[in-house]
């Protein structure tokens, strides 16, 4: 099943000389149980990529659906609903809650769609431990490093029954054995039946991906299928 489409999606800020094409007639498929894998420079478009795939911003024209379903064609309160219920969010600047705990912002989603906080405990808890955070559950956003805080983003994207998984940068506050662990959980979340897109710029972290797309300028100028195993890619030029 196709979870994700983007069709002929493109995005433009600004007016005149200040125009600026963030994307330019993407289009894509992410199937149920696959990990996709976004290259590309600074400014390439990656992060509206993720943003409009997530009903967080609309696309200038183009159409994204969800399950076979159109955005535009729904609701802010069905857009909202969805976003709730089906997709998981990784934010590069983590927007955890400074409130809340380490589990209790990892529950939060569960605890939004009803679930008591009781029955979200062990999952939330479950959910640090793959991500070996476990004994920092009870610590507040402003007690943690920065890669913890990322990885607590990170559980709260995973847990619950999502359908869609978009994660900007999600190892970039990370070393290589901490940004290994979390591509082995995004993994795993791929093989239960998620589909996942992850904008990264480490080709090493890419290659945990079935398919690899690069952006230039806002347009999909290559796409590779890595070699089995986590190696080193190298990004084709697409100039002739």
């Amino acid at each position: 099943m196709t979870t994700l489409e983007l069709r002929g999606v493109s995005k433009v800020y600004g007016e005149g000389r200040a125009e600026v094409h963030a994307l330019v007639d993407v289009s894509m498929a992410v199937q149920a149980g696959s990990l996709i894998a976004v290259m590309g420079p600074s400014g390439s478009g990656k992060s509206t990529l993720l943003t409009i795939a997530g009903s967080l911003e609309e696309p200038t024209s183009g159409v994204v659906l969800i399950e076979g379903t159109p955005l535009s064609g729904m609701s802010r309160d069905e857009r909202a609903s969805i976003r709730r219920h089906k997709i998981g969010y990784v934010f590069q600047d983590f927007n955890l809650l400074a409130g809340l705990t380490a589990l209790e912002n990892a529950t939060l989603p569960l605890e939004l769609d009803g679930v008591t906080a009781r029955r979200a405990r062990p999952v939330g808890m479950d959910a640090l431990e793959r991500l070996g955070i476990v004994d920092k559950a009870d610590r507040y956003p402003d007690e943690l490093s920065g890669g913890e805080r990322q990885r607590v983003a990170i559980a709260r994207a995973i847990v619950g029954d999502r359908h869609l998984l978009l994660a900007d940068e999600p190892t970039g506050a990370l070393d290589t054995v901490n940004g290994e662990a979390v591509m082995q959980v995004l993994r795993a979340a791929c093989r239960d039946g998620v589909a996942g897109v992850v904008v990264t710029h480490d080709a090493q972290l890419a290659s945990w991906a079935d398919r690899i797309i690069f952006l230039r300028d806002g347009r999909i100028v290559d796409h590779t299928t890595p070699v089995t195993g986590p190696e080193v890619l190298i990004k084709p030029d697409p100039t002739p």
